[in-house]
């Protein structure tokens, strides 16, 4: 048995080799069904990380930063997977989270246009639909490159990684990428979508690279939330547009 350290300062005991998730619904069955990530010694970890020490541990939802960001990172991930759905003809780049949403860039021959993302959008909803099984998977270098090898961005990313760096991968449903985590356990709970805009940028933020194609979404618990958070936005704008 391993003691675990809550945020309260609680203590409690469980299986060496339990998941946070597992600790999570220890805890109760309602924190479990909103948990997004985990907080293990000060470092986020996907639910799924495997618990093998006493260590201090803070269940994330979408209540904090942290949490957010495991939500929206497996938002941009469905978004690359409608897109691969829609062009498998384009490139993937990287997609992380940011601190309002989320973007992925692409390889793409012409930019996105506003009806494409429409489109994105609908296919992602679909995904979200059919609610696929999300699995974590590590591979050797050689393994990983071969996997991805169809992903030139993806083949250097794993080349620029250090020699002893853990490869991990990402299966949504029929979508693997190359990818550290955190991803949220079930696509349940991302319930509202929107895809804001798109614009260029150069692979790695280096201008003599290739320029890409950007796309930036965000994503809520509820359409309410959403709503405020596009509101807020229009009227960010406007007062943008008034300085002017």
């Amino acid at each position: 048995m391993i003691k675990i350290e809550l945020k309260d300062g609680a203590i409690i005991e469980v299986e060496k080799g339990s998941s946070i998730i597992d600790v999570a619904k220890k805890i109760s069955e309602g924190l479990a069904r909103v948990a997004l990530a985990g907080l293990v010694n000060g470092e986020v970890q996907d639910l799924r990380h495997k618990l093998t020490e006493d260590c201090k541990l803070e269940i994330l939802t979408f209540d904090s930063l942290e949490g957010k960001k495991a939500y929206w990172h497996t938002t941009s991930h469905i978004m690359a997977q409608a897109i691969k759905r829609l062009y498998p003809e384009i490139k993937l780049a990287i997609g992380p989270s940011i601190d309002n949403g989320f973007y992925y860039d692409f390889d793409t021959e012409k930019p996105f246009s506003e009806e494409d993302l429409i489109k994105i959008e609908d296919e992602m909803k679909k995904i979200i639909k059919e609610n696929p099984s999300i699995e974590r998977f590590e591979l050797p270098r050689n393994e990983a490159l071969e996997l991805m090898k169809d992903e030139p961005y993806k083949v250097e990313l794993i080349n620029d990684l250090p020699e002893d760096e853990i490869i991990s991968f990402y299966k949504i449903g029929d979508f693997t990428d190359l990818c550290a985590g955190p991803h949220v356990m079930s696509l349940k709970n991302i319930k509202a979508i929107k895809l804001l805009r798109s614009a260029g940028a150069y692979w790695k933020g280096d201008e003599k690279n290739k320029m890409l194609s950007r796309i930036y979404g965000t994503a809520f618990l509820k359409k309410a939330d959403l709503d405020a958070h596009l509101e807020a936005l229009e009227e960010a704008k406007k007062r943008d547009h008034n300085k002017l």
